[in-house]
């Protein structure tokens, strides 16, 4: 059951369109923006804000996120995120064997129920460490799910490092 929607930096649109964005290489993605506080039910089910059910609607890769975090791809483009990661190593070296390991043995496959839940299976709650009450949050190409005092933490750390960030990159903060 959605406690939220908690809408931070997001319009309260449930449109079906979503913008889209091109990453580095050129690649068009759709851009999942904002944060939206949630509860999952006592089922491990998380309610997908929405805005986003259609997009996520013929199906939804759940992967362990590089940080404490679960992402949720749409399974087009987790493929594509996986193939342009691993793109110019050699499949024969161990670290290309590594991640591909990674990438494909902490990512499940799923689909939103009628009611536009998903269950977040018990080995990426494990590695996100969520409890009850998460945050969903928007990371570009997927969507992101926190612990909800986690994100909170790493949410103040991160605008405190852009910056700095973006100074080291060149770019205006």
């Amino acid at each position: 059951m959605a406690v939220g929607p908690g809408w931070w930096s997001s319009s309260h649109s449930t449109t079906s369109v979503q913008p889209t964005s091109t990453d580095r290489t050129g690649h068009e993605t759709l851009a999942f923006r904002g944060a939206f506080d949630y509860t999952l039910d006592a089922k491990n089910r998380l309610t997908v804000p929405a805005k986003f059910r259609a997009t996520l609607s013929e199906g939804v890769v759940l992967a362990k996120g590089v940080e404490p975090c679960v992402a949720i791809w749409r399974a087009s483009d987790y493929e594509d995120f996986i193939h342009r990661a691993l793109n110019n190593m050699n499949p024969m070296t161990p670290d290309y064997q590594k991640l591909q390991r990674y990438y494909n043995a902490n990512a499940f496959d799923a689909e939103l129920d009628g009611a536009g839940r998903v269950m977040v299976p018990p080995k990426l709650m494990a590695h996100a460490g969520l409890a009850k009450d998460v945050v969903v949050s928007g990371a570009g190409n997927c969507l992101e799910v926190w612990d909800r005092e986690r994100w909170h933490d790493h949410d103040e750390e991160l605008t405190d490092a852009i910056p700095d960030l973006t100074a080291r990159l060149g770019h205006p903060g």
